[in-house]
């Protein structure tokens, strides 16, 4: 095996900059703000901090999603956090969220403002504040919130695991990206056979546990996520695609997937969401041509 090293690790550890590489300037080994910065306030009953990661793109299709079913009292302002810039350390949204990561929710439709964080428990919160995906009946909802809890262990395997060590890694090391591939492609098979027996992660029925799973391991297999299709030859997973591909074609899933997004053709782009007419009006190409 290549890339060996002659490395020992000290004592004691110290954090030295320079090795951050592509995220040096907000990987800090300490928590809390470093800057004083109040959180702006929109008109809508909940008000999402966020950006559009995998991450963040859970709670924006949910919030699309629970619209679509009439439910207005999800309606709600998407604010955008851009974590390269360090918006995540400022003061307010540390008081939302003292992890320092998106996706951080504030539900002010009460006499006291809830705080919701880490995407999980936001779906889960959402899911059982307005009564929508996500099974009452016991075997069904222990399922759902199986599957849910799984994206949340495993996919940091994808994310800060594979996806940093494939893409963004200052140097390639070969064991890494192994370890990682190996895993990545073994949870994979995990969705490819449970996908194989049913419709949907949790049963027949699309639940929070789709939600979840879908924006990176449904990203993955389309190609969208760390330039890695190839590479982990996606194309084997058929039952992971025709779920992916069903998914995507929610006209919700493709709004959510839009909010907060900074990446991609302008169209997809909606950096901030205040209204359901800002899918016509407000997208980066929209903004752009006004600006002409």
């Amino acid at each position: 095996m290549s890339g060996t090293s002659d490395y020992i690790p000290p004592k004691v550890w110290t954090w030295n900059k320079a090795n951050g590489g592509q995220f040096a300037n907000i990987n800090r080994p300490i928590a809390g703000p470093t800057h004083e910065k109040e959180l702006p306030i929109g008109r809508h009953p909940l008000q999402l901090y966020s950006l559009g990661t995998p991450n963040g793109q859970k709670v924006t299709i949910m919030l699309e999603e629970l619209l679509a079913l009439g439910h207005s009292g999800a309606e709600y302002d998407a604010w955008l956090i851009r974590i390269g810039e360090g918006d995540q350390f400022g003061s307010g949204f540390v008081a939302v969220n003292p992890n320092s990561k998106i996706p951080a929710l504030m539900d002010r439709s009460g006499p006291k403002p809830i705080r919701v964080f880490e995407s999980g428990a936001i779906l889960t919160y959402l899911a059982e504040k307005f009564g929508a995906f996500l099974p009452t009946e016991p075997a069904e909802r222990a399922e759902c919130l199986s599957w849910l809890f799984w994206q949340m262990g495993s996919a940091p395997y994808l994310g800060g695991g594979f996806g940093h060590f494939y893409a963004y890694a200052p140097v390639k090391i070969e064991y890494a990206i192994d370890r990682f591939a190996m895993e990545v492609k073994r949870q994979l098979d995990v969705l490819d056979r449970r996908l194989a027996e049913s419709e949907y992660l949790a049963g027949s029925q699309y639940t929070i546990a789709d939600i979840a799973v879908w924006p990176w391991y449904g990203g993955l297999v389309k190609g969208w996520t760390y330039g890695a299709a190839e590479f982990l030859q996606v194309e084997d997973y058929k039952n992971v695609l025709r779920w992916a591909d069903a998914i995507h074609s929610r006209p919700a899933v493709q709004r959510g997937r839009m909010v907060n997004r900074l990446s991609g053709e302008p169209s997809t782009q909606l950096h901030e969401r205040h209204d359901a007419s800002d899918f016509e009006t407000r997208t980066q190409d929209k903004l752009a041509a006004a600006a002409e």
